[in-house]
This record gives C-alpha cells, sequence and structure tokens, in this order.
C-alpha cells in the first residue's frame, strides 16, 4: 500500500503535435502544462518511455509537500498505456498515486468530476492504460459534453473548443489543476467535496 512519501505521477492525456493542441481531447495536456508552470518546471524528452515528463515537488514547503512527475504521453492517445506503465514502474509510483486528467463526455462542459477507479467509458487514452495497468487508479474528469446534433464523437473530441467555450476555458484549466493539487494535498474525498460539481 502507498504511504505519504511515495511520489505521485499526474498524466494529462492528449495526442501530441501542434494540429491536436487546442482539440478538447487534449485537455488533459492543457491542465499538465499549467501544473508544469506552477512547480516551475519545463517538460522534456524521458528517458525511459515515449513521453514528456516534469518532475518537482507539489504543495506547501515542508512535510505537506508532494513528490510529482508530470507525464504527457507522446504515443497518441490509445497507446497512452504503455509510457505511463513504463513510467510508474521507473519511478515506483504505486498505482493508486497515479492520476489521469482526462476529458469526459458523460459530464457537462464546465464541471469536474474526480473518482478513484472505474470503467473507461469509452475512452481511449482510459482504456488504453487500465489495460496495462487495472483501473485503480485516480481520474480528474474534465467534462467536455456531448457531441451536439449528429456529429460523431470521434469527430466532437478532435475539434477544437467552440468561442464560446473558450471563454471559460483557461479558468476552468486552472481550476482542474487546483483540484489536483487538493487531491494530492487533503486526499480524494476532501478533494470530491470540494471540486467535484
Amino acid at each position: 500500500m502507498s504511504d505519504a512519501t511515495d511520489p505521485w505521477l499526474i498524466v494529462g492525456l492528449g495526442n501530441p503535435g501542434p494540429d491536436y493542441a487546442a482539440n478538447r481531447h487534449n485537455v488533459g495536456f492543457m491542465v499538465a502544462d499549467l501544473l508544469a508552470t506552477r512547480i516551475g518546471g519545463k517538460f522534456k524528452r524521458a528517458q525511459k518511455a515515449q513521453a514528456q515528463v516534469v518532475e518537482g515537488r507539489m504543495g506547501p514547503p515542508g512535510p505537506g509537500s508532494r513528490r510529482v512527475v508530470l507525464v504527457k504521453p507522446m504515443s497518441y492517445m490509445n497507446l497512452s498505456g504503455g509510457p505511463v506503465t513504463a513510467l510508474r514502474d521507473f519511478y515506483k509510483v504505486p498505482t493508486d498515486h497515479v492520476v489521469a486528467v482526462h476529458d469526459e463526455l458523460d459530464v457537462d462542459y464546465g464541471m469536474l468530476r474526480l473518482k478513484l477507479g472505474g470503467g473507461d467509458n469509452g475512452h481511449n487514452g482510459l482504456k488504453s492504460m487500465t489495460k496495462a495497468m487495472g483501473p485503480d487508479y485516480h481520474r480528474v474528469r474534465f467534462g467536455i459534453g456531448r457531441p451536439p446534433g449528429r456529429i460523431q464523437v470521434a469527430d466532437f473530441v478532435l475539434k477544437d473548443f467552440s468561442s464560446t467555450e473558450r471563454k471559460e476555458l483557461a479558468f476552468l484549466v486552472d481550476r482542474s489543476a487546483d483540484a489536483v493539487e487538493c487531491l494530492l494535498a487533503e486526499g480524494l474525498e476532501r478533494a470530491q467535496s470540494a471540486y467535484n460539481s
């Protein structure tokens, strides 16, 4: 079982490359980028996996601070499990100290849900992670809502946020980063009561 000294692996899910950067499916990368800025780090290529990583500490200085490795898999969404598992093993991170930050169709835009374990709900990044290491990791689910009309899900998630959505996006990414920090500092129940909406 994990303890307070174990590191945390914070995985922002997304697809690499400028064509995908502003897509709904890449909100995990957006949150990871903000967290990297907060801890004063820059992403660099991982030695042990097809990913970019930032190592640092999160939380108040002293015993409350947590060792973290921020991860952006560079393998494309549906192959995220390989790089994540390689890094989990390399940094000796217990699976319940892995946090996936990802877009969620079944949560309305602007809403957040935090949970431990569960299914993948058709999300290819989660499907790949669960296949590689089981379901017992944390999720920070960033609501993007269901596509309107007859738009296919695959098309919807690979489109940029709408101009209306973009008005709130920076605030919502910031709130998601706050939720990750709260999860590490105060635990899942406190983070859920503060951020689940």
